[in-house]
């Protein structure tokens, strides 16, 4: 239902730019249910309302390394079902583009549009299949013949990648490991038989890999873990950009050997565990055995039932079966503190790393606030004799300094670790922000594909490009923090000190979070298989903050009498409350 509008609103949204619309479209967004709700309602209608009709397959892909419209205009459209809950809607759609391009007997080469369009497609499709999962749909026989379908279309065109005259670089194989996973969890009868379809290649032994010490590490139960972990977070998503599997596994052969040995993932951060789960299970044992998976068990609403030994131990298992082998930190998130189950569930959580130690080896907290991560260190510790758990993950930075309120005194008094992401702030902790006016949320950067790029310009005539996800939630903490310029004094003081030391802007932000109470590690987000920035994160072990680096940058960052702190505690609530108003 459309309400009234204002008629000067309504002139507003008619000659609003663009990019201005989007961002007052966040933030309507961000203010909870009451808004998101109807918007992604109105949007589901409208898609279904405006159906487009099917491009043929041979004006899709009319010759050999051309990306067209057609092309672009179906995945958007398909982008759109599955992100606006619709995720089995999107499936006939993605069969139909995998189909299309053997009914047109399409070709690439390396590195073309159409070559990295197809690429972009397969982080789509993994994405979409986690949608789907999000989304519990009913297992019914329709279901599964979509996924079925999909399935073989997947492996035909792998098929006919290797057919090819001059064998074509198979652009999914990501999407095919997911759609198989799915089928797993949906239907778990035919588990057998997507195992006699895996490729010899999955289960090939990575004999040349290296593996690189790392300059700093801190225990964390029994395990002894570097102080910078990789993070998996951009693989819930091909908006960072997409790595083909070749290329996220020449990445993680790259980070071992530069003494990155713990990565840390999610239940819903799109493959991340299956891709990680392959890999170190190609690992040879005497690298194996000393790689350090971090996942986490997210529940983000009722669970409908009671916590019972069983149901614990069965999503402790999922978790195992998704990365190939044991979980050396199972991290918890729960979604609202009023049901009082996750007590119980920790108490399990905790006992299962004594009694089934093959399985998980210790437990964390994810995004807990000071006060519940007490009551649960209390619980657990009246109910074990042991505290049990090893670490809290949460955000930190010299932007967010929120932990310093409560949660570092709370983390030291039941001898927690904290593992911080949001550390870089999405990439404007660099001095690439220095100096630079306040980007718009929806433009100001270049990390759109060429595909994207060209259809925006396509249908809009703009040059409009747009921040990633990451830059744009960090530029709303920026803001909350305080103003574009006050920014900019930040990044002038944390440029000084790095020009000190010799090492760069990045650099001393992480090292400033490094150097703060119960600090165990820092997350690094990677963008597996796009970027790798290894040899620059590891000149954060090349020196060290002294006391006078440490006031200047808090000065700024904290305020003088720590009033940016309290501002910010004040204003978004303690560590994680802002994801727990999402649901």
């Amino acid at each position: 239902m459309v309400g009234h509008v204002n008629m000067m609103d309504d002139v507003l949204i008619t000659n609003l730019p663009p990019e201005h619309l989007r961002s007052a479209l966040r933030i309507l967004i961000a203010q909870g249910s009451t808004t998101q709700q109807p918007f992604v309602q109105h949007i589901r209608q409208r898609l279904l309302d405006s159906t487009p009709e099917r491009v043929p397959a041979r004006m899709l892909f009319p010759i050999p390394d051309v990306l067209t419209s057609g092309c672009l205009k179906h995945m958007a459209y398909t982008r759109c079902l599955f992100s606006s809950k619709m995720a089995q809607q999107s499936l006939p759609y993605i069969e139909y583009l995998v189909q299309s391009l053997l009914d047109a007997e399409a070709s690439w080469s390396v590195g073309s549009e159409l070559h990295q369009f197809l690429t972009g497609v397969d982080g789509d499709i993994v994405q979409a299949v986690q949608a789907l999962k999000e989304s519990n749909p009913p297992k019914d026989g329709e279901l599964e013949s979509q996924l079925v379908r999909l399935h073989s279309s997947l492996q035909k065109c792998r098929q006919y990648c290797e057919a090819f005259d001059s064998p074509l670089d198979y652009p999914f194989q990501r999407s095919e490991r997911q759609v198989a996973d799915v089928l797993h969890i949906f239907y778990p009868s035919r588990s057998t038989l997507l195992e006699s379809d895996k490729t010899d290649d999955s289960s090939a032994l990575l004999s040349d890999v290296s593996l690189g010490q790392a300059a700093e590490t801190f225990a964390l139960g029994p395990f002894e873990v570097p102080r910078l972990f990789n993070g998996f977070w951009q693989l819930s998503s091909p908006s960072w950009g997409a790595g083909s599997a070749n290329s996220q596994e020449a990445a993680l052969v790259q980070l071992l050997g530069a003494g990155f040995t713990a990565a840390d993932m999610a239940d819903h951060y799109g493959d991340a565990e299956l891709v990680y789960g392959q890999f170190r299970n190609k690992l040879p044992p005497r690298v194996k055995d000393k790689v350090f998976a971090a996942t986490k068990w997210c529940v983000f609403g009722p669970i409908g039932g009671e916590v019972t030994d069983e149901w614990v131990l069965g999503a402790v298992k999922e978790r195992c079966r998704r990365l190939g082998g044991r979980v050396e930190l199972l991290q918890f998130h729960w979604y609202d503190y009023g049901a009082k189950e996750y007590l119980d569930v920790l108490v399990k959580l905790v006992s299962l790393t004594k009694t089934h130690p093959e399985l998980v080896g210790t437990i964390g907290l994810c995004n807990f606030d000071s006060a519940h991560t007490e009551e649960a260190c209390k619980y657990v510790l009246s109910k074990t004799g042991a505290v049990g758990l090893v670490s809290n993950q949460i955000q930190f930075s010299v932007i967010d300094s929120r932990p310093l309120q409560k949660m570092c005194a709370v983390s030291a008094k039941y001898g927690l670790e904290l593992l911080t992401y949001g550390s870089f702030c999405g990439g404007f902790l660099s001095s690439h922000w220095l100096n630079q006016p306040l980007p718009e949320m929806y433009s100001g950067s270049t990390n759109l594909t060429t595909s994207q790029r060209m259809y925006l310009e396509l249908e809009k005539n703009s040059t409009f490009t747009e921040l990633t996800p990451s830059q744009r939630k960090y530029l709303g903490m920026i803001l909350d923090w305080g103003s574009w310029d006050d920014f900019q004094v930040l990044l002038s003081r944390l440029s000084a000190i790095a020009e000190k030391h010799g090492v760069s802007l990045t650099n001393v932000a992480i090292r400033w979070v490094l150097q703060k109470p119960q600090v165990g590690a820092v997350i690094v987000g990677t963008r597996l298989g796009v970027t790798t920035h290894d040899q620059d994160n590891l000149a954060v072990f090349n020196f060290k903050l002294d006391d006078e680096d440490m006031k200047a940058i808090d000065e700024i960052a904290l305020g003088g009498r720590a009033e940016r702190t309290i501002a910010l505690f004040e204003s978004l609530g303690d560590c994680g409350n802002e994801y727990r108003k999402m649901h």
